[in-house]
């Protein structure tokens, strides 16, 4: 019995600490654009495929190994 006076103050603290931290991210901005990331996602963008390809042949001529 005793143990329920130090457990129910400590479970409240935590849930008040959860949702301040929750709010603050809410308040910061990290929810804002949830659909944006899983949109680009599916973008198709081949100019960075060919410009990271033609950066690696650059690479592998400048330190032949």
């Amino acid at each position: 019995m005793e143990a329920l006076y130090l457990l129910i103050p400590l479970s409240v603290a935590v849930v008040f600490v959860a949702i301040w931290i929750f709010f603050r991210a809410s308040d910061s901005g990290q929810f804002d654009d949830l659909v944006g990331p899983g949109m680009r996602i599916l973008q198709d963008d081949d100019s960075v495929q060919s410009e990271i390809s033609s950066s690696n042949k650059k690479d592998n001529l400048r330190h032949p190994d």
